[in-house]
């Protein structure tokens, strides 16, 4: 019973490591190089990016307004824009 035991002990832990190691070293096809030049308004900044749920996000600082964009992370194409008002 202890030999059983054992073995199911360490198929399941076997199991466990393989999941993890797949999940770790798995590659997604080869990388394919991008190059994008993103162009912002005269006088623009960026104030912050961040990457989150395969989108990029930059924050752009536009002559006192704030605009969040955001690109598709691995064609980087622009995915939305969100821009910020005050009320009057």
């Amino acid at each position: 019973m202890m030999l059983i035991a054992g073995l199911t002990t360490a198929l399941a832990l076997a199991a466990v490591l393989i999941a993890i190691g797949t999940k770790l070293f798995r590659s997604d096809g080869s990388v394919q190089s991008v190059e994008v030049t993103a162009t912002l308004p005269k006088g623009a900044r960026i104030v912050s990016t961040g990457v989150s749920d395969g989108r990029l996000l930059v924050t752009v600082d536009i002559g006192g307004f704030i605009e969040i964009r955001s690109f598709d992370a691995k064609t980087l194409k622009p995915a939305a824009r969100l821009k910020f008002a005050t009320e009057p």
